[in-house]
């Protein structure tokens, strides 16, 4: 009888554990996405850089707090390749290698964390970086990124953006605005409302542009 409460004690114990774990890391996570949009959207320009500066070492414990975890990595790889594009320059190169790195440490963890957030990241990454022999830009690869985050959240806002910017960036604006239109359509995020807001304001230049290029070719 001892020996059978001494198990379900111990069970009870690791379920506690695993659910606190569990909290705090979801805890963590909403602390980056909120901090990333607030410094995306509502910083200005000049305070950007060293906002994502510090922002990405909080990543960086928050990554070693849960060693094994996909999540932390993921947006650990999304600031600091929103770090490099506040940079600029020849010093973002380190940032974005960095960026692409940890995306793919992500991956073989669990390849379908976070709605494909992965590879929706890493497709941006491939198609604004530059190619060869500079950097590992490439835009066969992006396609293939892009297109695997769309397998896997066909109507979230990030996917169809960075997928309408790809084709707007291969002069496929007709297409372009069909995918970008489908972005602003996505449905609302929970606790994410700054991201979500900011990143309509982001379609929505992009959709005049596809039309003031598609203007252009008339």
């Amino acid at each position: 009888m001892l020996k059978i409460n001494t198990i379900i004690l111990t069970a009870m114990s690791l379920l506690l554990v695993n659910t606190v774990n569990a909290n705090n890391i979801t805890d963590d996570i909403s602390y980056l996405q909120s901090e990333w949009a607030i410094i995306n959207y509502e910083t200005t320009e000049g305070e950007r850089e060293d906002a994502f500066d510090a922002l990405s070492q909080k990543a960086k414990k928050i990554v070693e707090k849960y060693p094994n975890h996909a999540e932390p990595l993921v947006w650990e790889g999304i600031i600091l390749s929103t770090y490099a594009g506040a940079k600029g320059g020849l010093g973002a190169l380190g940032l974005i290698e960095e960026a692409r790195d940890r995306l793919l440490e992500a991956e073989k963890i669990n390849p379908n964390a976070l709605k494909g957030s992965i590879y929706t990241s890493l497709g941006s990454l491939y198609y604004q970086a530059p190619g060869w022999p500079i950097s590992f830009g490439s835009n066969d690869d992006a396609k293939l990124y892009l297109n695997r985050a769309l397998e896997l959240n066909p109507d979230g806002i990030d996917p169809n953006y960075f997928y309408g910017d790809f084709l707007i960036e291969q002069g496929k604006y007709k297409e372009a605005l069909t995918v970008l239109q489908h972005a602003l359509e996505a449905p609302s995020r929970q606790k994410r409302p700054i991201a979500d807001t900011g990143r309509k304001v982001d379609i929505n230049k992009k959709i005049a542009l596809a039309k003031k290029k598609i203007g252009q070719q008339q």
